[in-house]
């Protein structure tokens, strides 16, 4: 741990005084600084939507250090980012590098990210070497939980990965029942992205729509480099399924929701929460956004009147609405405190190990109500949400809680 006064000196003269003007809240000099990684998607596709996860985390993390929640500590963020120009999203190899980074420096005693289920792949079983625990707000894929994975996501032995989100495993079929009971779909074509994230959920996915009674016409996987999906989709609309249903993030969902447009107009169209959010809304735009169903992995917390006062702070400080993932993202950062004040009041060094076995026992009040996990780090809440794009002409495009209009809980598995 490095000294709040000589980080002080670090920050001197106009430095300083420019960072309090950043939001920074003023601390005791005497204070020790405790650092929280975030690894997030905030260059290409998905950027808007990290902004806005990161925004969250920054809502806590400095109500914290304001209020003084931890007295005698200080927290501050570590922030990398995952999505490089070459990939045009999150990109695997720059996660793990992001990961070494975190491990090296041990003021960093937990983390909250990242926002890809292909950066958690990569990023797993270097934090576990490092017993560097992990808070994901919106990373799904199962398998970087699932103990039969175990020894490859994480070698060292304990859970090191926990959501304040539940996994693909849920939000695939859920929204498959959705599909089967509400929309009484009776045929389907499945496409993914390629990634982690896109080719677990369209699988979790497939897996439950055969199992209602749905036929799929057929499954394809979409290279999100590609500028045309031309052929694929001719290739569905020759079939003509009732709807369409793609697992991935925005890079490909974008062009795909696009052409889908103009090829097959009149097909519904759904997705997870790959295609939830202001990136997809703003990349998209109207008129082919609209009607798209999507899913978070989440109940749906912006709309929910305990959250209130976190969505104005929010919007007056940052001059957009928050995200659902903003608030789970800001309801990690809320366990991760919570983890270190325990631990820093029973008299123990704030050690990651320590702050590990204490986000592990958490049962932390927060927006989405009690956050807990399970053995493997998973959320005991499994609740699935589902929306639809609504075009509202009286908000901004990126209003999203304007334009995606909640339905409700899709039915559980």
């Amino acid at each position: 741990m490095i000294t709040r006064r000589a980080a002080a000196r670090l920050l001197a003269g106009t430095t300083a005084t420019a960072a309090l003007g950043a939001g920074l809240s003023p601390v005791l000099a005497a204070d020790k600084v405790i650092k929280i990684g975030a690894d997030l998607s905030l260059t290409g596709a998905d950027a808007e939507g990290a902004t806005r996860v990161k925004d969250g985390i920054i809502m806590a993390v400095d109500a914290a250090n304001q209020g003084n929640a931890v007295p005698g500590y200080t927290f501050e963020l570590l922030t990398l980012d995952d999505g490089t120009a070459t990939a045009g999203q999150y990109d695997p190899a720059q996660a793990a590098t992001n990961a070494r980074k975190m491990v090296s420096d041990q003021d960093v005693v937990a983390a909250i990210g990242p926002q890809m289920s292909g950066a958690g792949k990569a990023m797993a079983p270097i934090l576990s070497q490092g017993d560097l625990a992990t808070i994901t707000p919106s990373s799904t894929n199962p398998d970087i939980t699932n103990p039969k994975f175990a020894e490859q996501y994480r070698p060292a032995g304990k859970p090191i990965y926990f959501r304040t989100v539940t996994t693909d495993a849920f939000q695939g079929p859920n929204m498959a029942n959705y599909m089967a009971e509400k929309l009484n779909i009776k045929s389907v074509y499945v496409l993914d992205d390629s990634g982690a994230y896109g080719v677990g959920l369209a699988d979790a996915y497939q897996a439950q729509i055969e199992k209602k009674g749905v036929k799929v016409l057929g499954r394809d996987r979409l290279d999100p480099k590609a500028a045309d999906y031309m052929t694929v989709l001719t290739k569905i609309k020759a079939l003509n399924p009732e709807a369409l249903y793609y697992g991935g993030v925005g890079q490909a969902g974008i062009k795909l929701a696009k052409q889908a447009y103009d090829i097959i107009p009149n097909t519904i169209k759904a997705g997870g929460d790959g295609v939830y959010g202001a990136s997809f809304l703003i990349g998209t735009g109207f008129p082919a956004a609209d009607g798209w169903y999507a899913t978070i992995a989440s109940p749906h917390l912006t709309a929910d009147t305990k959250a209130a006062n976190f969505v104005k702070a929010f919007t007056d400080r940052f001059g957009v609405a928050p995200e659902d993932y903003s608030i789970t993202a800001y309801d990690a950062a809320l366990v991760i405190i919570d983890a270190v004040k325990r631990v820093a009041a029973s008299g123990k060094p704030v050690t990651r190990s320590a702050v590990r076995d204490a986000i592990q026992t958490a049962k932390v009040p927060t927006i989405q109500g009690i956050v807990s996990f399970d053995a493997n780090g998973d959320l005991a809440d499994r609740t699935v949400s589902v929306f639809q794009i609504k075009k509202d002409t009286s908000a901004k495009l990126d209003d999203i809680s304007a334009q995606y209009h909640y339905i409700d809980v899709a039915p559980q598995v």
